[in-house]
């Protein structure tokens, strides 16, 4: 008997379903036009705040004619004489070291307390919650200038004028009420299913908050540890009223950098003022680049739980 013929042509399978065609459609940018407007607006603002810290600097590097200058060339030689001159003469190291102790101090009291009161008016439920709750939040419209002169006497009366201790009660009352306000509404979105087993096995209330919930607020507490780190660094008006020019050698970095630019008069050292201004950006730098993740991560984690 002859074999089948193997040359037989196959029929497809009418079960197997055929292959979709592909579409020539273009796959359609879900932003649009928008988005391309939101990169470019991005863009313009990245310059806005690069290049003027970029110019500054180079200009530490440039001597008086230069910057007066041409203000996008480079400087001819990069010297850091200007750096020497700030670090010794201005004693731009003096200052940086008063700050670093001023604003790790307050930094950490205002955590301490504000994580403590903001948990505790977040989760628990007494009389005069909400209004405790919302005299903290009224403390952030209140402008800082406006209660300069009182705060002065307030000070003077307690004998911690001219103190870095006065200085640092001041800086955690001025911190608190952002504070509490952030942590607040990051304790809300915690579970209370964990805290209540910690209850039922035994835990205080100190020993649940220490232990349970702050590990798992880490997110908000380093994203609002950052916050008041930048905004104590950065700030001006409270030294300059509460550390007179009598106790020079307790000036934070702010006053050491105006001190340049007023002292000198026609004389002014612009590169050693520009040299302080990169020594007091470096470290703030710094610090957000090695922490940025974890404040992204701290900002939107309450909006996911």
């Amino acid at each position: 008997m002859a074999a089948p013929s193997t040359d037989t042509a196959r029929k497809p399978d009418a079960t197997r379903p055929a292959a979709p065609a592909r579409a020539g459609r273009r796959v359609r940018n879900p932003l649009g036009i928008f988005g391309a407007l939101s990169h470019v607006a991005l863009l313009v603002w990245a310059i806005l705040i690069v290049g003027p810290i970029l110019w500054t600097f180079l200009s530490s590097f440039k001597t008086n004619t230069e910057i007066f200058g041409d203000a996008i060339t480079l400087p001819a030689s990069f010297g850091w004489d200007a750096w020497g001159r700030a670090w010794e003469k201005a004693h731009i190291g003096q200052y940086m070291l008063n700050t670093v102790f001023v604003v790790a101090c307050s930094t950490a009291g205002t955590m301490l307390l504000g994580s403590m009161a903001a948990y505790v008016l977040a989760r628990y439920t007494f009389p005069g919650n909400r209004f405790i709750y919302f005299l903290f939040v009224s403390g952030m419209t209140f402008p800082v200038f406006l209660a300069l002169v009182p705060l002065f006497f307030v000070v003077r009366n307690l004998g911690l004028i001219d103190t870095h201790f006065g200085l640092i009660l001041v800086y955690i009352a001025y911190s608190l009420p952002f504070t509490v306000f952030f942590l607040s509404a990051f304790f809300k979105t915690l579970p209370t299913s964990v805290a209540e087993a910690a209850m039922m096995d035994g835990c205080s209330h100190t020993r649940t908050f220490f232990q349970i919930m702050v590990p798992m607020a880490r997110p908000g507490l380093i994203s609002i540890t950052i916050f008041n780190i930048l905004g104590q660094w950065n700030q001006y008006l409270l030294p300059i009223v509460l550390l007179s020019g009598n106790v020079e050698d307790k000036w934070l970095i702010t006053q050491g950098v105006a001190n340049i630019s007023t002292s000198a008069g026609y004389e002014a050292d612009w590169p050693g003022l520009f040299a302080a201004l990169s020594m007091a950006i470096i470290p703030v730098m710094i610090i957000y680049i090695i922490f940025q993740r974890q404040i992204q991560s701290g900002l939107t984690s309450g909006a996911v739980k």
